[in-house]
């Protein structure tokens, strides 16, 4: 199995041995989500923003206006780190300081890069499209040049990377566990709802199949 390489930059120091460096592992987490936390600084104060992005490969593509603060500063710093986190579980123990949470969560450190060349910019923007839904570039209207040239679009590489999981039960004390205290999961997940067409045209529309496909695979 490839994996990233451990550093001082991406180790896992606390909770170590539930850390995966395995890139497989770490695609499959970005690859089941679309929010992404990135952070920068800015005059000295450290921000963090929710960002959709797509993935291919090793690159995360994200995107914005030409007078986007952030990714001008990313772009300015030329490398970034981003986390993908996913909640899967609400850990209820006997006592308040074993709750805890089942998760999913990546961190990912690269290089970054403002994409300018037309076609690489399609690309990007047509990846981050796909990655919220399959199907969906090829059934909405080709981008203008006009949308194009509005649009900021930065290319992450991913350098190296790191990821968590917890995915296990209850861990208490053991003298608590005939306490007469409920304890156990409560899964948590998110779902889609029944597409709601947009006013207008839509709602005189057939559900187009990729649409429906989205629903269907993530209704839960």
């Amino acid at each position: 199995m490839a994996a990233y390489s451990k550093s001082d930059l991406n180790r896992v120091k606390r909770g170590h041995n539930r850390a995966t460096y395995d890139i497989d592992k770490i695609n499959a987490i970005l690859d089941a989500g679309f929010i992404g936390y990135v952070s920068y600084v800015y005059e000295g104060r450290a921000i963090t923003l929710p960002m959709a992005y797509g993935r291919a490969e090793n690159k995360i593509y994200l995107h914005g206006s030409q007078g986007n603060r952030m990714l001008r500063f990313l772009i300015a710093a030329e490398k970034m780190s981003m986390t993908v986190m996913h909640l899967d579980a609400l850990v209820l123990a006997r006592s308040g300081l074993h709750h805890s949470v089942n998760y999913r969560s990546a961190t990912l450190f690269g290089v970054v890069k403002q994409i300018d060349d037309k076609e690489e910019k399609i690309a990007a923007l047509k990846c981050f499209m796909e990655h919220m839904m399959t199907g969906r570039w090829d059934g909405v209207r080709p981008m203008t040049d006009k949308e194009l040239d509005r649009t900021l679009v930065v290319e992450m590489t991913i350098e190296t990377a790191s990821a968590k999981i917890r995915d296990v039960g209850v861990g208490d004390e053991p003298e608590d566990y005939d306490l007469d205290v409920w304890a156990g999961l409560v899964p948590i997940k998110q779902v889609a709802g029944y597409p709601v067409p947009d006013q207008g045209k839509p709602e005189k529309m057939e559900i187009p199949k990729h649409v429906l496909d989205y629903y269907q695979k993530n209704k839960g």
